[in-house]
């Protein structure tokens, strides 16, 4: 996300808690939440894919095979 998405979300934030928003501003913070979540998640997703566990046995696994293999214990 550029910088300028990032602006219009924190102008929309604060006109929102002073003023109050259109509509139209209304939908157009949905849609920039939801493109800036998204990338968050993608973010966060990529980070654990770099993410290692070390079990007790010693062996040091993936974080996400390593906690899919923790709810398959269960």
């Amino acid at each position: 996300m550029d910088k300028k998405m990032l602006d219009r979300i924190n102008e929309l934030a604060k006109k929102k808690k002073t003023s109050g928003l259109t509509d139209a501003e209304q939908k157009e913070q949905k849609e920039l939440y939801k493109i800036y979540l998204g990338e968050i998640r993608q973010q966060f997703s990529a980070t654990l894919d770099n993410v290692s566990v070390e079990e007790k046995d010693g062996t040091v696994v993936p974080f996400k095979q390593a906690y899919k293999h923790k709810d398959n214990k269960e």
